[in-house]
């Protein structure tokens, strides 16, 4: 990609990890240590920030809480991402769990090819992974389960009738991300569509964090056990033979607290409001 026109600033887009600090790669430590400048999500523990960021590098909170509180726009952290790389700055686009999963990272990079700023992408340990590893739920494990989809439900109408159909029917290990809040409509879906009694669910609430807490149980028992029930951010949806593992192989010990281990995005338009102008004036000129 040419720099011809601007200082050779760049652009790392790095995963976190879920929660636990010591998750983060040590390629993505090393990231953070030598930026100048850090634009964070809100699922990024604090102490990854006080260990790794150096003290006058600048950070830029700009968090997204789905549809509850404050979210920082996309076009705004793009501008970000722009504006401070055209001043030769190394920005690190920090993300929580793994940039390519279920993120707005193709917005990201395609904002960054535009200008033709150069970046890079660092992986990270995926929500998946890390729920499934700190509740002892082996996703793929023998006689269980032979594949995992990854997968979403948000609204009403994003899943087909025949995929319900098909999710219901598959040995698949489902993993719902961001969907605790309709998870009501997940499993009225899976039951009215038969799913077989041994699938069982799981929904781990603040995955890997001293937080976490796990609750199970049978799909078809839900109504009784946990329908309704409104789960710290972020939770994740396991749903198959593999949740049955949980109560043997769980070794973290629930939290019995109900706080939030990453803050909520609070006052946040207030602070942007000073800025968001600004940095969309000098992004644009370009």
């Amino acid at each position: 990609m040419s720099t011809k026109n601007h200082p050779a600033g760049k652009v790392i887009l790095a995963g976190a990890g879920p929660g636990d600090p010591d998750l983060l790669t040590i390629k993505a430590a090393r990231s953070l240590q030598q930026a100048d400048v850090v634009l964070t999500d809100r699922l990024v523990s604090e102490d990854i920030l006080k260990q790794y960021v150096r003290a006058n590098a600048i950070v830029e909170y700009v968090g997204k809480q789905c549809r509850r509180g404050a979210s920082t726009p996309q076009q705004y952290i793009n501008n970000l991402m722009v504006e401070y790389a055209l001043q030769g700055k190394q920005v690190v686009r920090l993300k929580g769990g793994d940039v390519s999963v279920f993120s707005n990272i193709l917005d990201e990079l395609q904002v960054l090819a535009r200008h033709h700023i150069p970046y890079e992408i660092i992986p990270g340990v995926t929500a998946a992974l890390g729920a499934a590893a700190y509740a002892g739920i082996p996703l793929t494990a023998r006689d269980h389960s032979t594949a995992v989809r990854l997968l979403t439900f948000y609204k009403s109408g994003v899943v087909t009738e025949d995929y319900w159909k098909e999710l219901a029917a598959t040995n698949d290990t489902l993993v719902f991300y961001m969907s605790s809040e309709t998870l009501d409509d997940v499993v009225a879906n899976l039951v009215k569509n038969n799913i077989p009694a041994d699938r069982l669910l799981g929904v781990v609430e603040q995955a890997t964090t001293p937080l976490q807490r796990v609750h199970t149980c049978n799909l078809y028992t839900y109504e009784q056990e946990l329908k309704g029930k409104i789960f710290v951010s972020p939770s994740l949806v396991i749903i198959g033979k593999v949740v049955s593992l949980h109560a043997q192989f769980g070794w973290l010990a629930n939290s019995n607290s109900s706080e939030h281990y990453f803050k909520p995005v609070e006052g946040l338009f207030a602070t942007l409001n000073d800025n968001v102008e600004k940095v969309t004036k000098h992004a644009s000129r370009a």
